[in-house]
């Protein structure tokens, strides 16, 4: 997976998250670098293991991992055959008995995580190991509880210590006429007393120290000096075994050295696991199905960096032939990008092992994500940004096959909209030849009536509340997205001629014989029987067939009867109305009439073989005082009679 896909996608800032929830700095360094899995069994392990890893959390807490790093060093230690010292005798206890912890941890959770709670027959108690440990080190020192020998030896030194302190005092109340203070001095590790230089030779010992001014020298007696040569034997000898019984605790560290490693082994797997469970946690996400057949469904999907508060959920779907490349359209700022990106890094994620935050999600297999999202501008290379998307976009169709999830933003943006139709149509073409699951945004209206026309393409729009100019940040499957840049010049003000003008400039609307202009009714308010038409040779009246020869073509699909399947929330449904304008057809679903698009709905049995020849369709769709009052009508006048339409 290519670098820049990964920052594309912000899939390194998810690693980044994912790294924070381990413990040991080596299992942190696995999982920033993290990449998706090829092979399905790998994928399909790891999704288990944070499914199975999440559940165990959420019944027992917290695991308790232990921290690695300084367990590392004191094993290199103990192979390069040096005596570890006591603080990391202390490491290796505190692993140990962390290990013990996550074993009975983990058995407790054998029922409910059969596969991760097997990890306890993996970790070695090594009880014996760490009950010499615990006895023979204590806050960081070698304990006097380590031996008998250690114990007796330190008795005698504190012995002698309180007969040196006791002798030397007697000897400074004894002296004092010969001394410049009266206290005793510890000069370079000798009890001394503090003696006028006019009687030195009146004390019996050794000068350790003279003043800075030569009227005191600090003078060691020699009895004292007898004493604490004594004092220095025995310490020598404390100092003989504590060598002694760290170099036997390092020995039994070293003898089960490869039990450590095992241990070790296992909580490395264990952070790994725990860290991607804790992940799921935090983001309230689901384990993904995935599956090997080209498809991507999402249910409730929400983008990770994007606030709660402020989400709106997507809903996606991308499993069969005719929905292989979805072209999604509609207005800047209305969440196109956000689309592509969430799908892109699910995906990503979802090969990764990791669960995604959804309520339901199907991913098949890619062998590789392709993207071209951004502006992509480089100054370093001299490029512009068409240049820089043309030079992504031929690197992706030289890379892309039937197995590859190709994602592309404003394709064709960034130059003369004219040939940069031209060349997005042909990209669309050419991936199309590939067989990728192709997911692409545009604002071209040709790209938008190509993706109509195409096998395996569908047309998509973000929804925008024209009424208050805000996006809606919603995926509509089915229909096609406008850009709603007219509505929202008008909106904020501009000119009702600029508007006429830019429409007609826009979609080519004019009449060239007789310089007459036909308008959206939207942006004029006007009746769609008629549009008022002003020129250069004064008002007129222009009538207006809504219909183009597609839409006339449209009507003819279903009839009024036909029991249909709805997409992509898989509903049947009965045609009650034939198509508008903008080909959509009136379906009755679970007893409520709603328009839904022409290329969301399939045939599935028709009206003829329901109803039999000449059937009152009123029977099924109109109430009985409608069918009553349409009767009387067909009659004579009766101006009490009332028919009511529901949309």
């Amino acid at each position: 997976m290519s670098i820049k896909t990964i920052k594309t996608l912000e899939f390194d800032k998810i690693l980044e998250i994912l790294a924070d929830m381990a413990v040991s700095e080596k299992v942190k360094e696995r999982l920033i670098n993290l990449s998706p899995y090829l092979k399905e069994d790998n994928v399909l392990l790891h999704i288990n293991q944070t499914t199975q890893g999440k559940r165990i959390i959420e019944n027992s807490g917290n695991p308790p991992i232990a921290k690695l790093d300084n367990i590392y060093k004191v094993l290199q230690l103990t192979e390069q055959k040096a005596v570890l010292n006591p603080e990391d005798l202390e490491s290796i206890s505190r692993f140990i008995a962390t290990c013990r912890r996550m074993k009975t941890y983990l058995m407790k959770s054998i029922t409910i995580a059969p596969d991760i709670a097997s990890y306890s027959s993996s970790i070695y108690a090594l009880n014996i190991l760490q009950d010499e440990i615990s006895s023979g080190i204590r806050n960081g020192k070698v304990d006097d509880r380590a031996s008998g020998q250690l114990a007796g030896i330190r008795r005698k030194i504190a012995n002698t210590s309180e007969q040196i302190k006791l002798k030397i005092n007697q000897m400074l109340a004894g002296n004092k006429a010969y001394l410049s203070e009266n206290f005793v001095s510890y000069r370079n590790g000798h009890y001394t007393l503090p003696v006028k230089s006019q009687y030195k030779n009146k004390i019996k010992g050794s000068t350790i120290d003279i003043s800075a001014s030569g009227n005191t020298h600090f003078i060691e007696p020699a009895a004292i000096y007898i004493m604490h040569s004594k004092l220095d034997l025995l310490k020598i000898e404390e100092e003989n075994e504590v060598i002694r019984i760290l170099c036997r605790l390092t020995e039994m560290v070293e003898e089960n050295a490869a039990f450590i490693k095992i241990n070790i082994e296992a909580m490395e797997i264990l952070d790994f696991i725990f860290a991607k469970s804790k992940l799921s946690i935090k983001m309230k996400a689901v384990a993904a199905n995935v599956v090997t057949e080209p498809q991507i469904i999402l249910k409730k999907g929400r983008h990770p960096f994007i606030n709660e508060k402020e989400i709106v959920p997507l809903d996606f779907e991308m499993n069969n032939a005719d929905r292989r490349c979805v072209i999604i359209t509609g207005p800047n700022t209305g969440g196109k990008t956000v689309v592509l990106k969430t799908i892109g890094l699910f995906s990503l994620m979802t090969q990764s092992g990791l669960h995604i935050p959804a309520e339901e999600a199907v991913f098949s297999m890619q062998n590789m994500v392709l993207c071209d999202i951004g502006d992509g501008q480089s100054i370093t290379e001299n490029l512009s940004t068409f240049s820089s998307h043309i030079t992504n976009i031929i690197e992706i169709i030289g890379k892309a096959d039937e197995q590859s999830l190709v994602i592309l933003d404003e394709l064709g943006s960034g130059t003369d909209p004219t040939e940069g139709m031209g060349i997005a149509v042909a990209i669309l073409e050419e991936l199309a030849k590939k067989k990728c699951l192709l997911l692409a945004t545009t604002h071209y209206p040709e790209i938008k009536k190509f993706a109509e026309n195409t096998t395996g393409f569908i047309n998509a729009r973000m929804g925008f509340d024209k009424e208050n100019l805000k996006p809606l940040y919603k995926l509509m499957i089915g229909e096609a997205g406008e850009s709603c840049a007219l509505y929202i010049a008008k909106r904020l003000g501009m000119p009702q001629i600029v508007i006429k003008n830019a429409y007609n400039a826009a979609y080519n609307r004019k009449n060239n014989e007789e310089n007459k202009i036909i308008y959206d009714k939207e942006l004029l308010e006007e009746s769609t029987d008629a549009v008022k038409i002003e020129t250069t040779f004064g008002p007129k009246i222009q009538k207006r067939d809504n219909k183009t020869e597609k839409q006339k073509e449209t009507t003819n699909i279903f009839a009024i009867g036909d029991s249909v399947m709805v997409y992509p929330e898989k509903e049947t449904g009965i045609i009650y109305q034939i198509a508008n304008c903008k080909g959509e057809f009136g379906v009755i679903i679970k007893k409520e009439k709603m328009l839904i698009n022409h290329k969301r709905i399939k045939l599935l049995v028709s009206a003829g073989e329901l109803y039999p020849e000449d059937y009152d369709m009123s029977i099924v769709f109109d109430t009985v005082a409608n069918r009553k009052a349409r009767k009387t009508m067909s009659k004579r006048h009766d101006p009490d009679a009332v028919v009511i339409i529901k949309e």
